[in-house]
């Protein structure tokens, strides 16, 4: 496993866009089964981010810069499918994109659970370009449910998956889109949610809407004003003591869910900071791990009764 970690000599590059050089990561570096390299980009994709810089990427495997989407395919055995699917989102404050434990690390988990996954490395919002990131995930949860058949993922069952800033993303994918496309179910890792001053992390607010950003804007996407009754359900996963996101961005959130009658569930654990989605060493892997399974496995057969319905 510390192969998962390093980034080996030979990185995957992209065929250049603009004159821009992207990176696209192996299929040993992420233990993904399939790739799918230039989903879009933004020549490509509806809007443009406007990033004329290179990609990069670190020794922890966080991207930064990115104009590329690349989709990461994760496929459940056959015969242990559950039917389900998830568009899994890594966080990074929208200014990066640590895709090792927040994206590959926690695929791997679901694809051993039997359920497939798309990690996107996505387009970031490069100070105000709010809409590129949600059309890259939403893009990813069309191509889920397309695609995702031959792997025995039912259509009605994707779900999206989100960590931090990521877990943003999730929830404004979970809010913004239309009803009839709305992810299945929504799982949110210490999610930045509200863009009030002392309760969120600031610069995912910067990286997300600018500098420049108005109240009534920052307002506007501090999701927990967004959550309406086709809001899909939800699990929120954080720690009491995380202090880059504090708990009570993933609270507001939780009480808007209840308060629309969106079925929602949280776990707030007594400690472990911020960021610990994917990571074994967190004391309370195993808890979190089991909660997650338990919740998916009421949601499955909450969609397998709507089924019988019709």
């Amino acid at each position: 496993m510390k192969k998962f970690f390093v980034i080996l000599a030979a990185v995957a590059m992209a065929a250049t866009v603009s004159a821009q050089k992207t990176i696209t990561l192996s299929l040993e570096q992420s233990g993904a089964d399939e790739i799918i390299t230039n989903f879009w980009n933004n020549d490509k994709a509806p809007h443009s981010n406007y990033e004329t810089r290179d990609e990069k990427i670190n020794d922890r495997l966080h991207f930064s810069q990115t104009s590329q989407t690349d989709l990461y395919i994760y496929k459940a055995d056959p015969a242990k499918a559950t039917g389900q699917g998830i568009v899994v989102l890594p966080g990074g404050g929208y200014s990066k994109v640590c895709i090792a434990h927040e994206g590959f690390k926690i695929a791997q988990f679901y694809r051993e659970q039997g359920i497939s996954c798309v990690v996107v490395k996505y387009r970031l919002p490069n100070h105000g370009n709010k809409i590129v990131p949600l059309e890259d995930a939403q893009a990813a949860l069309k191509f889920l449910r397309t695609k995702g058949k031959k792997w025995g993922i039912d259509p009605k069952q994707v779900g999206i998956c989100g960590s931090s800033a990521g877990g943003h993303l999730a929830a404004y994918t979970s809010t913004f889109t239309e009803d009839k496309d709305k992810p299945a179910f929504s799982i949110l890792f210490y999610p930045v949610i509200t863009g009030t001053t002392w309760e969120t992390h600031q610069n995912t607010f910067e990286y997300l809407l600018g500098k420049k950003r108005t109240q009534n804007e920052q307002e506007y996407y501090s999701l927990e004003n967004r959550v309406t009754p086709t809001t899909p359900p939800t699990i929120l996963l954080l720690s009491d003591d995380d202090l880059t996101v504090p708990p009570i961005s993933s609270i507001l959130y939780y009480e808007a869910l209840k308060a629309n009658g969106v079925p929602a569930t949280m776990h707030i654990y007594p400690s472990g900071g911020h960021g610990w989605c994917g990571h074994d060493e967190f004391k309370y892997a195993n808890e979190y791990k089991d909660a997650l399974l338990d919740w998916l496995k009421i949601q499955n057969k909450a969609a397998e009764a709507k089924s019988k319905k019709k």
